[in-house]
């Protein structure tokens, strides 16, 4: 028997078999590509949103942002004329007490020694200049932009302006207290430093009482460089003895017109513009100026004496530069700053005299002249003729007593506030809760 070798080019008897891929449904394909997608696209905004809202969160807590520094003006001391300085010494033989007087004889013969040429102007002038370019860089145009439409139904922008004066550097903003008659309607404001530079600013608050504001421009958007260059002007004493007969230069826009300057002196600051729970110092210069001026007043040492106003002079001085002056404003600029809105009770009063008192019998205090209607302290039942005594517990003696303790309280608290009416032939202490409003 012979064995058979198989032959290779027979066909094996074994199943061959082939696997053949799965057809593609191109359409339950296309249909699980967009569910992705849209899963996707939902979980991003998901993240997105949450990155969002979540970010100022962490990165406070990572990295706390320093609240801006509280505005706090030195209190007002009373300055020593430059003049008051110079003391002549004394011969020895001058009996304490009695003054040397100097005859007219004396005076002209000293004057006579003294002689200025063209010069001796010329170098006058040339150090005022210099002078007013230094502190002008405190100086600051604020312009305020208002949409309208006419009568042809077109809209139009208009504008107003007021100068200002820099007055504090908190960390994170800039504060300017300017007059904000010129853009009380504004609905953007632009500060403009002495250099052109422009920027966005706002009204961090506003006193409706003296109609000043505190504008703010935030540090974040100024180059290290300019403010460094920008001055921070020092704020003054506008109640010194003597302060009629001190020369002045009035910055800003006094003839109405942004960067102009005046000279001259304070002619006159025993004028007291009685007003809504405070009274301030009205100073009057020789400064013949625009009925729409805006600005400060400086004197010569670089000190702000007085922010400027409109409207609050006698007919026949109308064009005659006129400042608040800078000391009656230093507690409510110092809240302002702050963001505080000043509280308002609607008192207008004055001092109680000491010939009031030894001969009126009328009680030391803040003596109501006036009360506004539908004020809070009306509302609370008091009235013309009481004097205030005291409020939460502190003592009032005169009107400013009255004043400081009112704006150290914050608008809508309760206070108690205790007068002395008078009953007929006596003076009978009565006691009111007030709730502060705001005048706004």
């Amino acid at each position: 028997m012979q064995l058979q070798s198989p032959d290779p080019n027979k066909e094996s008897d074994f199943m061959i078999e082939k696997i053949k891929e799965r057809p593609i449904n191109k359409r339950k394909l296309l249909r699980r590509t967009l569910t992705t997608a849209s899963m996707a696209v939902v979980f991003g905004l998901i993240a997105c949103l949450t990155f969002l809202l979540l970010e100022p969160v962490i990165n406070h807590w990572l990295y706390p942002e320093e609240p801006p520094e509280m505005v706090e003006l030195p209190e007002d001391t009373e300055e020593i004329p430059p003049e008051d300085m110079l003391v002549q010494d004394e011969p020895e033989d001058t009996p304490e007490g009695q003054e040397i007087k100097l005859e007219e004889e004396q005076i002209q013969q000293i004057l006579s020694e003294v002689s200025l040429d063209v010069d001796d102007y010329r170098a006058m002038h040339a150090s005022v200049t210099a002078y007013v370019g230094e502190i002008n860089r405190s100086i600051v145009t604020v312009t305020g932009a208002v949409s309208n439409v006419d009568w042809f139904n077109e809209s139009y922008e208009s504008e107003g302006a007021v100068s200002g004066v820099l007055f504090y550097n908190n960390g994170k903003e800039l504060l300017i207290l300017a007059d904000r008659s010129g853009i009380a309607k504004a609905e953007t404001l632009t500060a403009t430093f002495y250099n052109g530079r422009e920027v966005p600013a706002e009204v961090k608050q506003y006193d409706s009482n003296t109609n000043l504001a505190v504008i703010a421009v935030q540090l974040d958007g100024l180059e290290d460089s300019l403010v460094q260059e920008l001055l921070i002007a020092p704020l003054g004493t506008s109640n010194t003895r003597n302060l009629p007969g001190t020369p002045v230069v009035v910055l800003g826009s006094p003839m109405g017109v942004p960067d102009s300057v005046c000279f001259g002196m304070i002619t006159a600051s025993d004028t007291t513009l009685y007003m809504s729970d405070a009274n301030y110092k009205l100073l009057y210069t020789d400064i013949f100026g625009s009925q729409n001026s805006s600005g400060v007043v400086f004197d010569l040492q670089g000190h702000v004496l007085g922010i400027v106003t409109n409207g609050k002079t006698a007919a026949d001085l109308r064009n005659l530069i006129a400042a608040y002056g800078i000391s009656e404003l230093k507690q409510i600029v110092s809240k302002m700053g702050n963001g505080i809105e000043p509280g308002y009770l609607g008192i207008m009063g004055t001092d109680v005299t000491e010939e009031a008192n030894r001969e009126l019998g009328v009680p030391y205090g803040a003596y109501i002249r006036e009360i506004y209607m539908d004020s809070p302290a009306m509302l609370a039942g008091i009235q013309r003729g009481d004097v205030i005594v005291e409020v939460n517990g502190e003592m009032i003696s005169r009107f400013a007593d009255y004043t400081n303790t009112i704006l150290k309280l914050q608008t809508g608290s309760t206070v108690s506030v205790k007068v002395r009416r008078q009953v007929q032939n006596e003076y009978r202490e009565m006691s009111f809760n007030v709730t502060i409003g705001s005048e706004k």
